[in-house]
């Protein structure tokens, strides 16, 4: 509710639908700037843009206007079900079917760690369309929370995010009516491979800003606490961690700023050859130096930043997933290296 009061729910919803128009790099900020004080607040703004970025790529216009105008509004979320128990980093390997009968499509399947399930009202949903295919057989559609034979497995007890809901999406005989599609049959893993292009970055800048939020805590107690007749700030020791903590943070947030004006030039219809490369990298970076920083900034507190009175330790948890969705940090090794090669 406060995000929808400040506009800053969705800021990438273009004007033409009712949205704010911010680009990708004033989105990756809203999103940095929100994951200084909460990494799980900050998934509102981020997976709003990851349900809506297959439909912003890909999508007819009538699709568009009838879904992205309750997101600009702050009426509805959006999420993205493309992961499934058996198909995580091997996403093409989903199970989930949808077949044609008339002019409907049927849905049926589960979809696993989904962002804010049970609370959109909007989700992404891929499935295989033409089981001979393979990734070619995969295609996307717009499943809403209100249709027949759509509901949420038990919420995922977590190691951090607590407050953001990760559920599975399950779907039994889901019938959709045909014009559902986003872009035509077959596009479905094209354009899930194009929307994670843009949306890593969003991860990129939660990421930093959970680290910022640490390292601007660990700063305020270092000059506070005193040790030996002096603050802790004083000691070369402590000054060494700092200055490597605030130095690969700001090169992390650089490379992620470069990546989403690239992502902006690229969702204007730019050819941008190193968006999957930078894109992947700044993730990796970012989600890496989170990790690092948020343990050094438990580690400045000592033994108060080991509890729950203090919150970098709810930082060094939050932290992890940053290294794990949007595709773990050793698919975008792979990912890296195949743009390397090529």
């Amino acid at each position: 509710d406060a995000l929808v009061q400040n506009e800053l729910h969705a800021v990438h919803v273009p004007e033409a639908y009712g949205g704010a128009g911010a680009d990708a790099l004033a989105t990756v900020i809203v999103i940095e700037e929100v994951a200084r004080a909460c990494g799980s607040s900050s998934l509102i703004p981020a997976v709003n843009k990851l349900g809506t970025v297959p439909l912003l790529l890909s999508g007819a216009e009538e699709l568009k206007k009838k879904y992205l105008a309750p997101v600009a509004r702050g009426e509805a979320m959006f999420s993205y079900a493309l992961s499934e128990a058996d198909a995580g980093s091997d996403a093409a390997g989903m199970k989930t079917r949808a077949v044609k009968d008339g002019d409907s499509w049927v849905l049926n399947g589960a979809k696993m760690w989904i962002t804010n399930a049970g609370v959109s009202e909007y989700y992404t949903v891929m499935a295989v369309t033409d089981p001979s295919a393979g990734a070619r057989g995969i295609s996307a559609f717009v499943v809403e929370k209100s249709d027949e034979g759509v509901s949420f497995g038990p919420k995922e007890k977590k190691l951090g995010i607590k407050g953001s809901p990760t559920r599975q999406v399950i779907l039994e005989d889901v019938r959709i009516p045909e014009d559902r599609i986003i872009g035509g049959v077959g596009t479905g893993f094209k354009t899930a491979l194009a929307t994670l292009d843009h949306t890593r970055i969003t991860i990129a800048a939660q990421a930093l800003g959970i680290a910022q939020g640490a390292l601007d805590y660990a700063l305020g107690y270092v000059k506070e606490r005193k040790q030996f007749g002096k603050a802790i700030a004083d000691f070369q020791g402590v000054q060494f961690m700092l200055a490597d903590m605030a130095m690969r943070l700001e090169g992390a947030r650089q490379l992620t700023y470069h990546a989403a004006i690239k992502s902006e030039r690229a969702m204007h219809g730019e050819k941008i050859g190193d968006l999957t490369f930078v894109s992947s990298a700044c993730k990796a970076l970012a989600s890496d130096v989170a990790m690092d920083v948020t343990t050094d900034a438990v580690q400045l507190l000592g033994g108060y930043g080991y509890t729950r009175e203090f919150p970098v330790e709810r930082m060094m948890r939050d932290a992890k997933i940053t290294q794990i969705y949007e595709g773990t940090n050793q698919i975008q090794r792979m990912v890296m290296a195949r743009q390397l090669l090529k």
